[in-house]
């Protein structure tokens, strides 16, 4: 009876220990989403020329960016910057890519996926 109650013990311990990683985990993931967030607002501004300052965009041709899943956004831009990513706006997009790191890619993709998608 004392093996089965250790193990009892040990168990709970080990749940326990594992319940409250849970929630740092998430704070330091949180943490950086906000550190990307704030970076991506910062390098925002050559986008807000045709989307928008808020990430939608006041002419038709342009499309909106705001609350756009963020892996989504990313993919995008590194196509655009690449050349292997086509379209009507293809052109100008590689250029404006040209100047940004993978860096400046995740934090602008958080940064338009944390706005709503309505003004």
């Amino acid at each position: 009876m004392g093996r089965h109650y250790a193990s009892k013990i040990r168990f709970s311990l080990s749940i326990a220990a594992i319940a409250l990683a849970i929630p740092s985990v998430a704070t330091a993931d949180d943490a950086g989403q906000t550190a990307g967030a704030a970076a991506g607002f910062e390098k925002a501004a050559i986008c807000a020329s045709c989307h928008g300052p808020f990430g939608i965009s006041p002419v038709p041709t342009y499309p909106n960016i705001a609350g756009q899943n963020p892996l989504y956004i990313e993919y995008a831009l590194r196509r655009y910057r690449s050349g292997e990513r086509g379209g009507d706006q293809a052109g100008m997009m590689y250029t404006v890519t040209q100047a940004l790191s993978d860096n400046d890619i995740a934090d602008l993709a958080v940064y338009y996926a944390g706005l709503p998608a309505t003004r």
